[in-house]
Parts: C-alpha cells; sequence; structure tokens
C-alpha cells in the first residue's frame, strides 16, 4: 500500500443524499446555508428543514432524496454543506465498527477498500479534528459526529 493513499475520495455520485432524517442541522449549519441562500435563519428553517424527534434535519423531496440535490448537477449547496455531509463517510459508527466501514462500501465508491479499517480511521480522526468537525454530545448534535472517545482505542 502507498504511504500517502487516501481512505476516502469524495465521486460525488449523490448516494449519500438519499433517504429521509439522516442530516442533522447544527445552529452552525443553519446560518452558513441561511447567508449562502440569502435567506434568514427562520426562513431557510421553513423552507428547508423539518424536524426530526429532537433534531432539525434537512428536508427531502420525492423519492427521499436531499431537497439540495439534483440528479444532473449533484449537491447544489456543495461549497456550503451541512457539517453531517462534510463529514462523510468518517462516521461514528464506521469509524468504531469494520463491519460497518464495509458495508458503507457498497453504497459509496470513494470509500478505498485497499487502506484497511485501521488506516481509514486514523485518516478519518485526523481529518474530522483538522475541519473542525468532531462535536460534542447535545440534543441538536448529530451522534455520528460525536467521535473524541475514539482516538483512546487507537493506542
Amino acid at each position: 500500500m502507498p504511504e500517502h493513499e487516501a481512505a476516502f475520495t469524495c465521486k460525488r455520485c449523490g448516494n449519500c443524499c438519499q433517504g429521509q432524517g439522516g442530516i442533522v442541522l447544527t445552529g452552525r449549519d443553519e446560518d452558513r446555508l441561511s447567508a449562502f441562500l440569502g435567506l434568514c435563519v427562520s426562513v431557510f428553517r421553513t423552507r428547508y428543514t423539518e424536524k426530526y424527534g429532537k433534531k432539525r434535519v434537512l428536508a427531502t423531496k420525492t423519492g427521499n432524496v436531499c431537497i439540495f440535490f439534483e440528479a444532473k448537477s449533484g449537491c447544489t449547496v456543495h461549497p456550503n454543506k451541512p457539517d453531517i455531509c462534510r463529514s462523510w463517510p468518517f462516521f461514528r459508527g464506521n469509524l468504531l465498527d469494520e463491519l460497518s466501514w464495509l458495508m458503507a462500501q457498497d453504497s459509496c465508491p470513494g470509500i478505498n477498500p485497499g487502506v484497511g479499517h485501521r488506516e481509514f480511521v486514523c485518516q478519518g480522526l485526523c481529518f474530522l479534528q483538522k475541519q473542525g468537525l468532531q462535536q460534542q454530545p447535545g440534543a441538536r448534535t448529530p451522534a455520528a459526529l460525536v467521535v473524541a472517545d475514539l482516538y483512546q482505542k487507537l493506542t
């Protein structure tokens, strides 16, 4: 294996843009997307989000596809996408559990199985830290980004 082989390279296939209730928004996401769209946060929430349990998530359109995904062009808010989207596939489950990582490869052509799970975890935790995407547990926190305890598992 080459020393600097990437564990993940986004292919912009859109597979991760499918499903309902998965794009949990933080306040930072709402602020960033509202500004990008030229809307105040309350209008952004009304037009583009919904409550899912105690969390606020991006709405989906017909076919349970993210409201910002277009088949021909992909993510229409890509430079300003939510933290949870920025973090894929370095989610807690994929970092913690090798089987979850293997299953994620079935739908994500960007995950490089050749690097192995341990290297995937190392690169993932480094990426999340450098990008400021790690989250603390909380009512509005995407649980997939609560990973601080995983650093101990690497040693």
